[in-house]
């Protein structure tokens, strides 16, 4: 009856939406099961949607249909994206918290939960997943959401590519790739280079990219996968954020102290892994993965030359170098239990991430005298199993258990007069059920419910600096999350792609700023919070050779309890909303192809409702509606492939914010997008 009433409702169409939709996925379970027989919501966006008539670049450009995920380009490379899923995240002034990150199973995201997304390849990526709701629970620390790349297998035949983008601002970017296949070896490779001046004034960046996979069968059941890439961004030029009269006034301008301090950031990073996928046969599989990678990071940030010079102070120049690995161990089995297929799987994980932190004195631009001095260590230790058994022929269930103990150490070489020595250490732990319920009420149609837990520790950026005294912020606790979902998910016909989710999330010991001032960011624990919302998406195929997307989330976040922050305290009232979110998010696409001509045309279309700045909800950004529209062109003769696409964003040359850098102490809450702007994608592939 709810099938039938749901083609009623969206009604039919003459083409199929199915060849857009991923049925297998990954991500919920470690290993491939069908979306319809897991109590989650995941999103699947294929190499299509990542490419066609893409930048390649970022993130934010190909995942907008995704109900659930706000991800920002802030146009500043210096600080990478801001990106949150159901709230979770949207506090993050640089980097990505709250959300867990892999390229092909290997960790984007440190052991302490924060990661960075500069370094995924769209370029050879084959799918990303997006794991939302409590299931993603089963993936540790600061697992509000899970982001899952997947580059491509080479293809059969030798084959070449390259792509070029010219763009408005000093845009350019080029690219190479290769891949193919000979005997038991299969390789892609890529590599490209990017440049923009930036729209707003001090805000040129420069980034080279690397990427491999070498796939060997090593035997009958034996499969060895060998991933590489590399990331140098020298020298990104950090503009800081404006305030509102500045953002209003000249929205291209530049903080002053940007040009004072020259503020600036470098970036190199190497990693590397090995899968090896062993059949044991009788249905037993077993993964093992090794990784290993190295950050360095310098940046130069914009503080007060009196502020960086106080005999606690760490100056105004963060250089890092970080050693980072870990080790996995997965076994799968799929069995039976009551004559029904069962699927168990039970993993370790250990992960390691060694930190060498110095502060210099930022004088004007140029390096000056040590300010700071630690070595810093934070392991972290996992072990899970979960069961999916599907014990009707409609019904399956799923439950599973993680235990996470991440250990944080700090050893101080700064003890200098009035600096004492502030070494410490702290452990934090955390069980983490889940468990959910999936019933095919048709058979391309899914009801579902789940609920779970989840936690999040503070990084080590979030630990920096306490409110008295020096050194490491210890008395800072992770938060914990309770989480409920229940959803439907599925196809009617062979036309049209539907998701509706209801979510339901409690937090407490929400990790909040506490004062930002003098370039000390100070966090503290908050009390309840609450998150509950809607997601729903619809994908169809029209008449025409026409076909739409559309995603709408709407999420109330707020804060459960009073608290004071700031210095002196303030009062947070109960009811205000947690910065950084907006309360709701809509995404329409309108694609049009004709096929004898190989030319197509997307209208996209975007939504966001304010965002406030800071807990006192003092100010906020307001809401924003924006179009895109992008033409191709593709041509195949003699093993070739060709394509160029025209992209004109921000379609009708609105000015507004495009995302808020949360509390921050001097007021510049505000980066400007950019207003109209157009690029010209060229791409050309070549199969021997």
């Amino acid at each position: 009856m709810v099938f039938a009433m749901l083609t009623v409702l969206f009604g039919a169409a003459p083409a199929s939406a199915q060849d857009t939709d991923a049925r297998v996925v990954v991500s919920a379970t470690r290993s491939e099961r069908m979306n319809l027989d897991i109590p989650a919501s995941i999103d699947v966006i294929g190499a299509d949607t990542l490419r066609d008539g893409q930048p390649k670049v970022n993130l934010s450009e190909s995942l907008g249909s995704v109900p659930g995920l706000v991800l920002q380009n802030r146009q500043n490379y210096a600080q990478d994206l801001q990106l949150s899923i159901r709230g979770f995240g949207a506090r993050a002034a640089f980097g990505i918290r709250g959300v867990k990150l892999y390229a092909d199973g290997i960790p984007a995201t440190m052991p302490d939960g924060q990661g960075q997304a500069a370094n995924f390849n769209l370029s050879t990526a084959q799918r990303i997943e997006i794991l939302r709701g409590p299931l993603a629970g089963l993936y540790g620390n600061a697992s509000g959401g899970v982001i899952n790349l997947y580059t491509a297998d080479g293809p059969k035949r030798p084959t070449i590519s390259g792509d070029l983008l010219l763009g408005d601002y000093g845009t350019r970017r080029t690219g190479v790739q290769a891949g193919g296949e000979s005997g038991t070896l299969n390789y892609v490779i890529d590599w490209s280079q990017f440049h923009t001046d930036g729209y707003r004034d001090h805000s040129a960046a420069n980034r080279q990219q690397f990427n491999s996979k070498l796939k060997w069968r090593a035997g009958e059941d034996t499969r060895v996968t060998l991933v590489l890439n590399t990331l140098y961004q020298p020298e990104t030029q950090d503009a800081l954020g404006l305030t509102a009269a500045q953002a209003s006034a000249n929205p291209r301008q530049v903080a002053a102290p940007a040009i004072q301090f020259n503020s600036r950031k470098s970036v190199r990073q190497e990693q590397a892994g090995v899968t090896i996928d062993q059949h044991l046969g009788a249905g037993d599989r077993l993964r093992a993965s090794v990784y290993l990678g190295d950050r360095q990071v310098r940046q130069f940030q914009s503080i007060p030359l009196a502020a960086q010079s106080g005999a606690t102070a760490a100056g105004g120049v963060v250089d890092l170098g970080r050693q980072f690995g870990g080790i996995s161990l997965n076994w799968i089995h799929d069995g039976m239990l009551a004559g029904r297929p069962l699927s168990l799987t039970s993993g370790l994980e250990r992960e390691t991430m060694l930190e060498r932190r110095r502060g210099y004195i930022n004088n004007s631009g140029a390096l000056g005298v040590l300010k700071r001095d630690e070595d810093d260590r934070v392991e972290s230790t996992n072990l899970f199993a979960q069961a999916d058994w599907r014990f009707t022929e409609r019904a399956s269930a799923t439950l599973g258990l993680r235990r996470t103990l991440v250990r944080f150490d700090s050893r101080d070489h700064y003890i200098v007069g009035a600096n004492p020595d502030d070494s410490g250490a702290a452990a934090f732990s955390n069980t983490s059920p889940v468990a959910g319920l999936a019933y095919r009420v048709a058979p391309e149609l899914s009801l579902y419910a789940s609920a779970g837990r989840g936690f999040e520790t503070p990084t080590f950026t979030e630990l920096a600096y306490r409110s008295l005294g020096t050194g490491i912020n210890f008395a800072l606790r992770p938060s914990v999350s309770t989480n409920a979902e229940i959803g439907v998910k599925g196809h009617i016909g062979d036309q049209q792609k539907i998701t509706l989710a209801r979510f339901d999330t409690s937090t407490r010991d929400e990790i909040v700023v506490d004062t930002a001032a003098g370039g000390r960011t100070i966090y503290k624990n908050a009390g309840r919070t609450t998150r509950s919302g809607w997601e729903a998406s619809w994908q169809t195929v029209l008449p025409a050779n026409f076909d739409a997307k559309l995603a709408y989330t709407t999420l109330e976040a707020r804060y459960a309890e009073a608290f004071a922050s700031g210095a002196p305290a303030v009062t947070v009232p109960a009811g205000n909303r947690l910065p950084g979110i907006p309360r709701s998010s809509l995404y329409a696409e309108l694609r049009w192809r004709h096929l004898p001509s190989g030319f197509s045309a997307v209208l996209e279309a975007r939504h966001n409702s304010r965002v406030y700045v800071d807990d006192q909800n003092s100010d906020a950004a307001a809401a924003y509606t924006i179009a895109n529209l992008r033409f191709g062109f593709a041509q195949d003769s003699g093993g070739w492939r060709l394509s160029q696409t025209l992209r004109i964003d921000n379609l009708t040359d609105r000015a507004y914010i495009g995302s808020v850098i949360v509390a921050d102490g001097n007021g510049r809450f505000f980066e400007p997008a950019p207003r109209r702007n157009l690029s010209l994608i060229l791409s050309a592939r070549h199969a021997f």
